[in-house]
């Protein structure tokens, strides 16, 4: 088996220990020739550190990194026009050892210990104590010394806000002091050639968004679309042996495991140009388990705060596969005026699913299979209080009644589960139990769409697998008959018509009293 970066963050590293690298200097090179200050999002574990410390050694000179190794082909940027100038470097990374910024004072302390290595390797004596004026410092010295502008890279710019998300107080200390201590890139201008700055959120009200007007946001700048995670073309090219090696293990065709794994794990999207992207992390820990479809990406991080976000500003979960926000809306973040869609989108559970180029306004939706199951589970302990265990028989008994066209066997099993949630938080509307069966569909990874709007009106919901699609009427303290005679009043089969699978009409009924299904009808 070849070497995969997994977890290795350090480019320098990568090169010298001859790993696998999906080839983004092209697109580093167009950024790099100008002159400004820019602004990168991207969620969690999606290649920013490796981005930036990219960056760092094409500006440190060392072209030697960039040129053929054993059993790799020279980078792009080793044949591009690129004078190859040492310039000096200040890479300030915020994420470091995994800290968690529990006040200011932490923030000073990692910030200090990377500005006395800078200074130290550079035979530069800092003056002063508070971290703004060695900031300020830093710059002017190593300009002075090497007689050229500095290139300043700062990844991860705002892990110490995120952090302080549960705590606004605390949060808005930390955004004080990051506000004076960004604000030095603006007064230092005339020192600086380069400036990058990566991170998961843009806040409106850190210096460098309110202050430096100067700054280009090319988070949703479909020039660099894809200057973090991999593209279809990259995976097959770069990633052969490893597909391959799977394809032998499995005795899988090359069609179905590569449609497998882009239903899977590929669908991020960052522009209104329609490409889609695979998270580097998940892509490659399944490489090296050998073809493995585990959450990867999900798993290592908490959406806790996420959840109780969504909770605080009631958002109908039925519609997070159908939600839209404007370009303005994006610019706006901050702790005082969160918008619970932005905030998912910028983490990474929500994607750009369309863009409307008339009104400026982009559609998300969950990026794959992975985010989508993951997150129901998610939502389904946090608000339903049910903790299910993917070794519970039901979680394989209900796709696979599904899968077999079995309507008795499957309503036994939503039964099974509406009886498992604690009698005194359920919610006495149709709403509550619709909600609740849709986790359940998106949890086992079926393809379910609720409140779907047709011509003749909207369905409850939709789930369609290889064989059968089954459309569903939910009603309360109702007979099910009714809400199956809406289905046909309304012709809701009308698009689907013509489908070379099954279709079943669905209607249940849910009895408040007893706080689960109490009858059923199919046609």
């Amino acid at each position: 088996m070849r070497k995969l970066p997994i977890g290795i963050q350090d480019f320098g590293k990568l090169r010298r220990g001859n790993h696998v690298y999906a080839d983004k200097t092209s697109i580093i090179y167009n950024l790099i020739q100008g002159e400004g200050a820019y602004f990168l999002s991207r969620p969690r574990r999606f290649g920013k550190s490796l981005l930036c410390t990219t960056i760092k050694e094409i500006f440190a000179g060392k072209r030697e990194l960039f040129q053929e190794t054993a059993g790799f082909p020279a980078l792009a940027i080793d044949g591009l026009e690129w004078e190859w100038k040492k310039y000096p470097v200040i890479l300030l990374r915020l994420n470091v050892g995994n800290c968690k910024y529990d006040g200011v004072d932490l923030f000073r302390s990692v910030v200090k210990n990377q500005f006395k290595n800078i200074a130290e390797e550079n035979d530069i004596v800092l003056d002063d104590d508070f971290i703004s004026v060695q900031f300020t410092d830093l710059i002017r010295k190593l300009h002075n010394k090497h007689n050229e502008r500095v290139a300043v890279i700062i990844d991860e710019y705002d892990k110490p806000q995120l952090d302080a998300m549960d705590n606004p107080d605390l949060h808005i200390q930390i955004r004080n002091e990051l506000k004076g201590f960004y604000g030095i890139l603006k007064s230092s201008d005339e020192y600086l050639r380069f400036v990058f700055l990566t991170g998961v959120t843009k806040f409106a009200h850190v210096s460098i968004f309110s202050d430096l007007n100067h700054i280009m946001d090319l988070t949703l700048n479909p020039d660099y679309a894809d200057i973090c995670g991999l593209t279809q073309e990259e995976v097959e090219n770069h990633f052969e042996p490893e597909i391959t090696n799977i394809l032998n293990k499995t005795g899988k065709t090359r069609e179905t495991y590569i449609e497998e794994l882009k239903e899977y794990y590929n669908g991020y999207r960052f522009s209104e140009k329609p490409l889609t992207l695979y998270n580097p992390f998940g892509l490659l820990k399944h490489f090296e388990s050998m073809g493995k479809f585990v959450p990867y990406w999900y798993t290592s991080g908490t959406p806790t705060f996420l959840l109780e976000l969504i909770k605080k500003q009631k958002i109908d979960i039925l519609e997070l596969g159908n939600l839209s926000f404007g370009v303005n809306e994006f610019q706006r973040f901050d702790i005082e005026n969160m918008d619970a869609k932005v905030v998912l989108y910028q983490a990474g559970y929500l994607t750009i699913s369309d863009y409307d180029d008339y009104i400026e306004e982009f559609k998300l939706d969950y990026p794959n299979l992975e985010v989508s199951s993951s997150f129901s589970v998610s939502l389904i302990k946090h608000c339903f209080e049910v903790s299910i265990n993917d070794s519970d028989a039901l979680v394989n008994k209900l796709p696979s009644a599904m899968k077999r066209g079995n309507v008795e066997e499957m309503i036994e099993v939503l039964r099974r589960f509406l009886a498992s949630i604690p009698y005194d938080i359920i919610k006495d509307t149709e709403s509550y139990y619709h909600t609740f069966i849709h986790l359940v569909f998106a949890m086992l990874g079926l393809d379910c769409r609720s409140e779907v709007r047709i011509a003749h009106g909207r369905i409850d919901s939709i789930v369609e697998t290889k064989k059968y699609i089954y459309f569903f009427e939910f009603k309360l303290n109702e007979p099910a008959q009714k809400a199956l005679e809406q289905i046909n009043d309304k012709d809701y089969l009308l698009p689907w018509r013509g489908s070379d699978k099954q279709l079943f009409k669905i209607g249940i009924c849910f009895d408040g009293e007893k706080r689960n299904i109490s009858e059923w009808v199919v046609e």
